[in-house]
């Protein structure tokens, strides 16, 4: 008797931060992952295989998909731009919704109509989903997450499909230390410190287990407290 062939997630931002964390993680439960970034993060791991794309570019995400048919998708992928009303620069607002909300709304569509029963979707969001000042149009994008999943978990729940939400407050990965967002610098957790990358991916990895077929349509917050 032959082992079953292990699962197999597609995640994004793979190379870096929340999305690397997500992927060690699999790896190590024994899925196959296929990273989507720009950058290859040169993973050794048999499990992995990495594919080049900008994931604003919608025609190089059909073709990144080619042959595909995965029984997860995660995107993991993110950018945080912060200004405060009357500072607000419709550039950068294009540039989250394209690959927060545009990005995840491409994937979906091509890569769920090829899951089986028992597939899952999850998108990482973001506490500022429920409003934080200077983070208006970021927080506008991930709160756009969360009503895309709930409509999706609605379509998908008769194939036994689940969508989710995994909204971190401030963790600790690069994007957080861009010096482009040093206007507006991320609140301390009232736990005292910062989320870590590893705690979104074992909450993220549950969701993507048969543990979690009941829940869908979700957004799990990991906080810290700051949502008190």
């Amino acid at each position: 008797m032959t082992d079953p062939a292990p699962r197999h997630a597609i995640v994004t931002g793979s190379s870096s931060g929340i999305g690397a964390a997500i992927t060690a993680r699999l790896l190590r439960e024994g899925w196959r992952v296929t990273g989507f970034s720009r950058t290859d993060p040169g993973r050794s791991e048999p499990g992995y295989a990495h594919r080049a794309v900008d994931l604003m570019d919608g025609d190089a995400l059909a073709a990144a998909v080619e042959g595909l048919a995965p029984d997860a998708l995660v995107h993991a992928a993110g950018l945080m731009r912060g200004a405060v009303i009357g500072a607000l620069d419709p550039a950068v607002g294009a540039t989250l919704w394209r690959l927060h909300v545009d990005a995840a709304s491409r994937l979906a569509d091509l890569l769920a109509p090829r899951m089986a029963s028992g597939g899952r979707i999850v998108l990482i969001g973001s506490r500022a989903a429920a409003g934080v000042a200077g983070r208006s149009q970021y927080g506008a994008t991930k709160a756009a997450l969360v009503a895309m999943a709930r409509a999706w978990a609605q379509e998908l729940a008769p194939r036994g499909i689940t969508v989710n939400v995994v909204a971190p407050a401030a963790t600790d990965t690069p994007m957080l230390r861009d010096p482009a967002r040093a206007g507006t610098p991320s609140k301390m957790p009232p736990i005292g410190r910062l989320v870590t990358p590893e705690e979104v991916a074992a909450t993220t990895a549950f969701l993507l287990g048969p543990e979690a077929g009941a829940i869908t349509g979700q957004q799990i917050v990991i906080c810290g407290g700051a949502s008190l």
